[in-house]
């Protein structure tokens, strides 16, 4: 990925968002030609040259201080995720330049599937960086079958929000959800630039979906560690879930997506139905499988 073109475009961008007076500065007659801050102001807001900050915004972070991009902080009112991709594009600008490479896939240990498994009440999904389920529960699964074709490989989460036409029956508001998948990958690549298998996805999402090549130009970062989401199950019906990102701190690389519906709701009702529904699928699959046993089917 092009660093310095990133940085033009995420500065650029923070840029245009604040204007003279949210920022805090006197506007004086005449037209102005920027949707926000111009140049000159926010090298005055955050206390360095015109010719310096210039420099930063077309792509030149190196050697940029801490001091200088904490400024640029508070000038530009960065939330927490978008400070931290600022420093990662800084990080990326300054140290070496290195290839792109092939990162491992993170594994899931035996323990850590046990413990989804064991999540009984709870759906529960262990996704990679890049949304590839890798291991769930059966709950899990059910509360999201489309990523889990019977006898298939598990959907990647951003594939299927953006190449499958299912996940916009699925999510009600897709927009937002689609978008919140597009600002976490941007904060992915800032983190790692060389991530080859990042850089794959990203390139096949911005060639086959129109949506994605926007929103991904458009260099939003949001981090979604936790919050809401509103489904459109197609056993039953519609679900607001709150969910939480929770880090497997034994296996860098990976999460555990947890759901929950607030007590007392639709929702939960829902979540109680198809926790039944879950359980009956469960005995009515092991069943079938003791009566082929008996008939001699398997062995």
């Amino acid at each position: 990925m092009d660093t310095r073109n990133d940085v033009q475009k995420f500065l650029t961008a923070l840029r245009a968002r604040i204007t003279p007076e949210v920022a805090g500065l006197t506007v004086f007659g005449g037209e102005r030609r920027v949707p926000g801050l111009r140049r000159e102001e926010v090298a005055q807001l955050a206390g360095v040259s015109t010719a310096y900050y210039t420099r930063m915004e077309r792509g030149d972070l190196s050697g940029v201080s801490e001091s200088v991009l904490f400024a640029l902080v508070r000038a530009l009112q960065l939330n927490e995720a978008e400070t931290a991709h600022l420093f990662d594009l800084a990080r990326a600008a300054t140290g070496p330049r290195r290839a792109p490479r092939t990162k491992p896939q993170p594994r899931v240990s035996p323990r850590v599937a046990q413990l989804i498994d064991a999540m009984g009440d709870v759906p529960a999904i262990a996704m990679t960086r890049l949304g590839d389920p890798v291991a769930s529960n059966p709950l899990g699964r059910a509360l999201f079958p489309d990523l889990f074709p019977p006898g298939k490989p598990a959907l990647n989460s951003a594939r299927y929000m953006f190449l499958d036409e299912r996940s916009r029956v699925f999510y009600p508001d897709w927009e937002t959800t689609a978008l919140e998948a597009v600002s976490g990958m941007r904060l992915l690549a800032g983190q790692d630039p060389t991530d080859k298998a990042l850089m794959a996805l990203v390139g096949e999402l911005a060639t086959r979906s129109n949506e994605f090549r926007t929103w991904w130009g458009g260099h939003t970062v949001r981090t979604h560690s936790t919050g809401t989401k509103h489904i459109h199950h197609p056993v039953v019906g519609d679900m607001t879930l709150g969910y939480e990102a929770l880090a497997i701190t034994s296996t860098p690389g990976l999460v555990l997506m947890t759901y929950l519906a607030e007590p007392a709701t639709p929702s939960a009702d829902a979540m109680n139905l198809l926790r039944s529904w879950t359980a009956n699928e469960a005995r009515t699959g092991e069943t079938a499988r003791t009566s082929r046993k008996v008939a001699g089917d398997l062995p």
